[in-house]
């Protein structure tokens, strides 16, 4: 049976760093101990309850729209609180990235995030949408986007509360289709039209409830892929889940993310029929690490970090805070990722596009910057120079960033480790002989610099 099947510990770290963001000694070593099909349901039971991630927006309530709208000084006081409450989430998202047992449905939500891409200001907005992603993040797919349709940070970023039945607006209608859904060329501008006509209408309350303007909503028949009738939203999107290609897009956009960018078409197809039959996304993820191609060498250590990815991973191995938030949002400004703000619709690119002449240098400093107290080295001038320039420059005798480093549990959770076994551990990418040699030199430092100079290895950046 598929399910009886012994997994090495490389297999438990490979499934660990797709499905999560890498694991303690303790986890591996439980583990260790179970075939593949207890290790799979477990990352599944771990997350199959919903953990709202959430922060204080009390003193959001003494603000109304119809204030906001006629009082300057009003909207600036609502603005700046919604800055700094945004600023808060940010960390506290992090943090649960790092320490959350729900790993599966955090991981889930972070692929999500880059899949219906939306930026807003408005905090409690924002943080309904973020928890709507993690709701549905292992729900029906058919059933997530509905919910994401009806999203008051999506109805603003899309422009769909400017959708009317006198004038129409496509956006949403057209990047639901090819961002969220199809991939371009499969549907035609007439689609996009009687789409559009579907979702007029849509709107939502100063607070954050969706709501259907009758008046502003196009009650006509509406033919669309070539079925008519008096279509809302919802039966757009019902429309859309009847083409197999929808399956296909998702699923491509899950193996080049969870498995591989190289896509071998043939694994592809297999998770199609497997997704199509009910657009069950956990099922879909069930199949994807059961199945043996998940875990062949050719997948293995082919993932690039993103910067996300890469700051928390290093936190998994050695727990530390930043003392100060300020410096979490540099790192991930300079890194190139920060999370709530992506770059446009399209969202990041991903892959090699995260390496670039300015983030290799911060990404392979980066576990020194933040666990040894260490400076960025600047002996040319270039443009990553000008980008630590503009955090540096104010003050030259202050760390680049202010740490709490907790060694005594990387102490403890290693303690049982040789250097070999610390390797193995930290690196899933295979090491090159000039690597291998670098690091047998090291082998009289301390466990802790080790460790450090472990995760400064260009192959630590892949998973």
């Amino acid at each position: 049976m598929l399910g009886l099947i012994d997994m090495n510990q490389h297999d438990i770290k490979h499934l660990y760093w797709r499905a999560g963001f890498g694991l303690t000694p303790k986890q591996l070593q439980k583990l260790s101990a179970h075939q593949r099909d207890y290790v799979v349901s477990s990352l599944f039971d771990d997350s199959s309850t919903v953990t709202y991630l959430e922060v204080d927006t009390s003193k959001l309530n003494r603000y109304s729209a119809k204030g906001l709208l006629k009082n300057n000084k009003l909207r600036k006081e609502f603005r700046d609180l919604n800055r700094e409450m945004l600023k808060e989430y940010n960390v506290q998202w992090i943090k649960r990235l790092a320490q959350s047992p729900e790993v599966l449905r955090e991981r889930m939500t972070l692929f999500w995030t880059n899949h219906f891409v939306c930026r807003d200001t408005n905090m409690r907005h924002v943080q309904q949408y973020y928890n709507t992603l993690r709701s549905h993040a292992l729900g029906h797919f058919g059933d997530f986007v509905k919910a994401i349709s009806k999203e008051p940070a999506m109805l603003k970023y899309l422009n769909n509360k400017q959708n009317r039945k006198k004038k129409p607006n496509e956006n949403f209608a057209r990047e639901l289709m090819e961002l969220f859904t199809l991939g371009e060329g499969h549907y035609t501008e007439a689609d996009i039209k009687e789409s559009a006509r579907a979702f007029t209408g849509y709107n939502n309350t100063f607070e954050g409830q969706f709501i259907l303007r009758e008046r502003q909503h196009d009650h006509d028949f509406k033919t669309f892929m070539g079925h008519t009738g008096r279509y809302d939203g919802d039966d757009i999107i019902d429309i859309i889940l009847k083409q197999k290609q929808c399956a296909h897009f998702i699923c491509r956009k899950i193996y080049s993310y969870f498995v591989n960018e190289a896509i071998d078409e043939q694994h592809v197809e297999e998770m199609t029929e497997v997704f199509y039959k009910d657009y069950d996304i956990s099922n879909l993820m069930t199949y994807v690490f059961m199945s043996d191609w998940f875990y062949r060498d050719t997948n293995k250590g082919t993932k690039i970090k993103s910067p996300v990815e890469l700051l928390v991973g290093i936190q998994k191995i050695v727990p530390f805070r930043f003392n100060d938030s300020k410096d979490l949002f540099k790192i991930q400004k300079l890194l190139g990722q920060t999370l709530l703000n992506p770059p446009n619709v399209a969202g990041w690119k991903g892959g090699k596009s995260w390496i670039d002449s300015n983030t290799i240098m911060i990404r392979l400093k980066l576990p020194s910057i933040l666990l040894s107290n260490s400076e960025i080295s600047i002996t040319e001038k270039g443009e990553f120079e000008d980008a630590f320039e503009a955090y540096s420059k104010k003050n030259r005798r202050q760390k680049f960033v202010n740490v709490t480093v907790n060694w005594e549990t990387f102490d403890t959770q290693f303690k049982n480790f040789n250097y070999e076994h610390l390797k193995a551990h930290i690196i899933v990418a295979k090491l090159n002989s000039g690597t291998e040699t670098y690091l047998e030199s090291l082998k009289q430092s301390s466990k802790q610099d080790f460790c450090v100079q472990l995760m400064s290895l260009p192959e630590f950046q892949m998973c």
